[in-house]
């Protein structure tokens, strides 16, 4: 099974079981999931800094632990919730506590570990199922506004809600995370992917001088304390296209994560009728040289 499909699996795993408790409405409580199950949930003291959380077996009996260094509420639920990954994924508990009856995570989609990410992943479809989440999508509106929106209503993290966007919108729009200018990774939507002629940014490229999200990322002041900025740019500037077509770009900084998030969306592709007419047309208008 490929990464992607490993991924989707973890999400859907997530939604069945979102309908399996008849949760029917956001936002959606972890502690009350793990309560259901007899799992213990703890806040651990604010001291200890370095972990998302930790899932422990002690016995038969499984309990979560969460951190709290970072007094943020949409990323304690999310630490909760990718524990309950571990719990409900199936191999993760064999994996992740193989060695040991501790298992410490590192949840926010930063780790390149498969069962991490699985966990990520479930994660996001346990807090914004996609039987609940494209409702609220459809009412949101656009870009960062969206995102903003529907964390609130869903209570998670404006990362997390922006990757969840993307995978579950039907508009070409992308998400690409930096720091210093340096691209930490894109998120693209899949009408977005099927645009001809992109090429896909990769990890440690730099962001386009030109951009907007370029010079906001010179002033680390700004990402600190979540300021944001709008703009427009080009598809040309961020994905080396041979298509000249203008977006919409949101910036806006993640505070202490120390990251940048920007928002690539209103972008108008051409009809592709249109677009072959005009090639054909420019075809015909090309001199001829004989040799």
């Amino acid at each position: 099974m490929a990464k992607d499909d490993d991924f989707r699996f973890a999400i859907r795993t997530a939604e069945q079981l979102i309908r399996d408790l008849d949760i029917t409405a956001l936002p959606v409580d972890p502690f009350a999931i793990a309560q259901n199950r007899k799992i213990d949930v703890r806040a651990k003291p604010s001291c200890h800094a370095g972990v998302s959380g930790m899932l422990i077996r002690v016995g038969n009996s499984f309990a979560i632990g969460y951190a709290t260094h970072i007094d943020n509420i949409p990323f304690q639920r999310f630490s909760v919730s990718h524990e309950l990954g571990h719990y409900f994924l199936p191999g993760h508990i064999d994996a992740v506590l193989a060695d040991s009856d501790v298992h410490e995570s590192h949840a926010g989609f930063t780790s390149s570990n498969r069962y991490e990410i699985e966990a990520d992943h479930f994660a996001a479809g346990l807090l914004m199922p996609s039987q609940l989440f494209l409702l609220a999508l459809r009412r949101a509106g656009t870009g960062l506004v969206a995102i903003e929106s529907l964390a609130d209503s869903c209570n998670t993290s404006l990362l997390a809600t922006a990757i969840r966007v993307i995978d579950c919108t039907s508009d070409p729009m992308a998400i690409v995370v930096s720091t210093a200018n340096i691209i930490d990774y894109c998120c693209m939507s899949d009408t977005f992917k099927e645009i001809n002629g992109i090429t896909w940014l990769r990890k440690s490229q730099p962001v386009p001088r030109t951009s907007p999200t370029f010079q906001f990322n010179l002033d680390p002041t700004k990402v600190q304390r979540s300021a944001r900025t709008k703009g427009t740019s080009n598809l040309q500037e961020w994905f080396s296209s041979d298509r000249d077509i203008e977006m919409t770009e949101d910036v806006v900084g993640l505070g202490s994560y120390g990251k940048t998030l920007t928002v690539l969306y209103d972008i108008e592709l051409p009809d592709e009728e249109e677009e072959d007419e005009n090639d054909a047309l420019i075809e015909s208008w090309t001199p001829r040289f004989r040799r």
